[in-house]
């Protein structure tokens, strides 16, 4: 029997469940969708991290020289580090030809903690479609689709990142035959409700609220571009790489958080 798991929060992982599963970590607000974009934007290598001690332990083996550090702890910028959590911080000359390593309080904790399975991809709303048909070729018959959560809570955004993946899962047909958690068929019903509709959830959530607040309506709307992006990113010995190749499709679909 095929198996679709959906977690609502990174405290959910069982590590010895995942060696032979496909794993998908979501954390939209914002490690995820970070680090899609440092690798889309030409970093050289892109490296998320599960602590702070992780981070040095993992610097000292590279050149200070092509180094960049990025990420937050407890929502705030890592005191010394060269840039924060948002995307836009990893604009291409910035990245270009440099070594990145990313932390978070949540996204790369998640990562670190699936870090076993037989095959560990990052996925956003930006990737969600590609991440669908990626799942779909791949023949796999065990997925989890991880929400990272925040501080062991729910969080509305990472699920809606799931429900995305599955509803174009759902609507290809291709889990006729696929056995689901409660949780994935919650998504489900949720995509059905809300699909078309992700940024009207997400400046609603907690987080967004927080983003509308500070006056960054602009970097909620990229994090919400469904479909932007067609690169699924394959977390493998510490690094990021594309899992598939760029192509010209597109979906018609077309401090202060924790992320």
């Amino acid at each position: 029997m095929k198996r679709l798991r959906v977690l609502m929060t990174r405290q959910e992982i069982e590590p010895e469940k995942l060696t032979d599963a496909t794993v998908v970590v979501i954390d939209v607000l914002l490690a995820t969708t970070t680090l899609l974009t440092i690798l889309e934007n030409g970093a050289r290598t892109v490296r998320p991290v599960a602590s702070l001690e992780e981070a040095d332990e993992v610097g000292a083996k590279l050149d200070p020289a092509s180094l960049l550090r990025g990420g937050e702890q407890g929502a705030k910028r890592v005191e010394g580090y060269d840039l924060g959590p948002y995307p836009n911080e990893y604009a291409p000359e910035t990245v270009a030809e440099r070594d990145v390593i990313f932390v978070t309080t949540n996204g790369t904790r998640a990562i670190g903690t699936a870090s076993g399975a037989k095959e560990l991809l990052i996925g956003c709303l930006r990737n969600a479609p590609a991440v669908a048909r990626y799942l779909q070729a791949s023949g796999t018959e065990s997925v989890y689709i991880i929400c990272a959560g925040s501080a062991g809570r729910f969080t509305i955004e990472d699920f809606l990142g799931a429900s995305a993946i599955l509803s174009r899962l759902n609507g290809s047909g291709y889990l006729g035959d696929w056995r689901l958690n409660d949780a994935g068929w919650l998504a489900l019903n949720f995509a059905e409700r809300y699909g078309g509709r992700e940024m009207e959830v997400l400046k609603e959530s907690r987080a967004g609220r927080w983003f509308l607040e500070n006056k960054m309506v602009e970097e909620l709307e990229f994090v919400g571009d469904v479909g932007a992006s067609q690169v699924v990113p394959r977390v493998a010995a510490g690094k990021l790489s594309p899992a598939s190749p760029d192509n010209d499709e597109r979906d018609a679909d077309g401090e202060g958080v924790e992320r």
